[in-house]
This record gives structure tokens, sequence and C-alpha cells, in this order.
């Protein structure tokens, strides 16, 4: 696609610029390089459903990402910041919309409450893929949002497995550079996870963390000084340190 075709096609959608999908998909059934068709429709893939902003659209920032995957370049941390942000926001506000990945908010969390229909699933073992069980399970149509709020208000703490038991890691990231914290850059944003913290939420590790200054760590690009913060959180993750896991 050339630039000018591109340019054409741009739209704002608040404070982004997006492409349709009726435009991207228009390239996908008619451009004669098969490759650049399947290009195009990961692109739309990861802009629809992985990092989706605006209904029907591909975000821009979407697209310079894509970019970078040739490189090399993991979009786990991308993928964390952009859901914990929006998470965040949503607590915050008490009200809103999850811009994320809806599918692995919804593996994540029917991993760790194992037992919404009171049946113990199959036990863990370490060839095992929560992606992959979600994709081979058929969908189910019959839990209405009001059914998921009796079950979310009566869950007992016996219903839920807080620790992924799939994941067995010799050693945890639990900090990097000056940070006593791990920062996540986002697409559209920045925030700071500790994991210390979780852990001693969940009773892996009984102390208190340092978390003062986590805060300053979650912001939106374009926002003064962002520059700055992006760079210090860069060059701190080339200063990571790891810890031994511990189970309980």
């Amino acid at each position: 696609m050339s630039e000018q075709w591109v340019t054409a096609r741009i739209k704002q959608k608040g404070d982004n610029k997006c492409i349709s999908w009726r435009n991207l998909k228009d390239v996908v059934l008619a451009y004669p390089d098969t490759k650049k068709r399947v290009d195009i429709f990961a692109l739309s893939i990861y802009g629809l459903v992985i990092f989706p902003k605006a209904l029907g659209h591909v975000d821009e920032a979407v697209t310079d990402l894509f970019a970078c995957l040739d490189k090399g370049v993991t979009l786990v941390p991308s993928i964390l910041a952009e859901t914990f942000r929006s998470l965040n926001a949503c607590r915050r506000a008490s009200e809103g919309r999850f811009i994320g990945c809806v599918q692995l908010l919804l593996t994540w969390f029917r991993s760790h409450f194992w037992k919404v229909d009171k049946v113990s699933y199959r036990v863990f073992s370490k060839s095992y893929s929560p992606l992959k069980e979600v994709v081979a399970t058929p969908r189910r149509d019959d839990i209405s949002m009001e059914k998921w709020m009796v079950i979310l208000q009566n869950l007992q703490e016996e219903d839920i497995e807080w620790r992924a038991p799939w994941l067995l890691p010799d050693e945890i990231l639990y900090r990097c550079g000056d940070f006593d914290w791990i920062p996540l850059l986002g697409i559209w944003g920045a925030v700071g996870y500790a994991l210390l913290l979780v852990l001693r939420q969940y009773r892996s590790r009984q102390f208190i963390p340092a978390t003062q200054g986590l805060a300053e760590c979650e912001f939106l690009y374009g926002e003064d000084g962002y520059k700055k913060k992006i760079r210090e959180m860069t060059n701190a993750w080339k200063q990571t340190r790891r810890m031994k896991r511990l189970d309980v």
C-alpha cells in the first residue's frame, strides 16, 4: 500500500488515528501478493482483537508495533501493560469498557476461577496450555451476565487458584534497574507491576515490598515528560533482577 493510499483512508477516532477494517478487508480479498494479504489479515487481528481501541478500526500505533515483529520483538509486555492499564482505569472509575484482548482475559479468568461450574478441571502438567484448552472447548452461550454475577458473588476461597500451576519457572523477574517493580511499556501508555506485592497478597512471601512511586509509572504517551519516563523504563530493563521461585 502506498503512503497516499493510507493517508486518504486514515480517520481520527478520539485521540487516535485509525484505519477502517473495511479498507483492510478490501486489500485482503483483492491484493495479488498472497504473503502481503496474510500480513494485512494478521495486522487486522492484532488491531481488532489483541489491541482494540476503536470499534471496527485498527489504530496507527498497532501498525508501528506490528512492523517490529520481524525483529523478534515479543508482544507479551505490551499486552500485559495495556491489560493492567485498562483494568486499573475501570476499577478507579467503577465503570467503563475494558480495552484489551477479551479472549486472553477470559482464558486467565477460567484458569484461576477453576470451579466456576463446581466441577474441578483436570490436573495441570508441564505440557498443559490454557490457550489450547480454551480453543478446544466448545463455546457456551448459556452463561448469561446475570449468572456470572451470581457466580462471582458466591465465590469461596477454595474456588480460586491464584497461582497458575502450569507455570514452572526456576526464577521470577521481580525488579528492573532502580525500580522496585517491573515497568511495562504498552502501545498507548505505561504501567508498573509490583510482583512482590502480588506474591505477598497470594501468600507466597510474607513481607512488605516497596511501592512508593509505583503510581507514577502509570501514564499515557503524550503527557508532559513522558519521553523521559520511557527512556528511564527502557534503560531499567537492561538491569533486571531475578529471584528463585518459592512454593507454599
